[in-house]
């Protein structure tokens, strides 16, 4: 069965993170930058929350915050839901649909050792499905019929 560190494995386990003092238009443009939608927000090294496009738009600017002298740690949602790299994608999609979220970091032993978004668990679900099909399709037609309707 197919686990996060197996999704880890394809996509790297590069992070953006931010510490919780900095301003929340430092993150805005550390998102620009790196083209990504959410940030893992750290204490000392440690998970407190995560920083989202979401936060931007429902606790700054809808609040006419100032991006400037808001810090991250005032806006960032917390606590944050977070898997280790045993968790299957379809635990993940689970959490992700209850909890109406789109990214989650992953820790291991308490450190932070990864993110995975819905995007990474929908192409490991659908991978795995597809493998499914591939092998009830030879179980009940042969390998052969499977290869000529390719």
């Amino acid at each position: 069965m197919p686990t996060v560190q197996g999704i880890l494995d394809a996509k790297g386990r590069h992070v953006h993170s931010i510490p919780e003092d900095q301003s929340v238009l430092a993150a805005a443009d550390l998102m620009n930058q790196h083209r990504v939608g959410a940030l893992v927000v750290t204490r000392a090294e440690k998970v407190v929350g995560i920083f989202t496009e979401r936060d931007i738009l429902c606790r700054v600017v809808a609040a006419q915050r100032s991006p400037a002298q808001t810090l991250v740690g005032e806006v960032m949602s917390a606590p944050v839901a977070c898997c280790t790299p045993e968790t299957t994608p379809e635990e993940c999609r689970a959490v992700m649909r209850r909890q109406r979220i789109r990214h989650l970091p992953v820790v291991q032993a308490g450190q932070l050792v990864g993110i995975i978004s819905i995007g990474d668990v929908l192409a490991a679900v659908e991978a795995e499905q597809g493998k499914t099909i591939h092998y009830l399709y030879e179980y009940m037609y042969g390998a052969a019929r499977w290869e000529t309707a390719q």
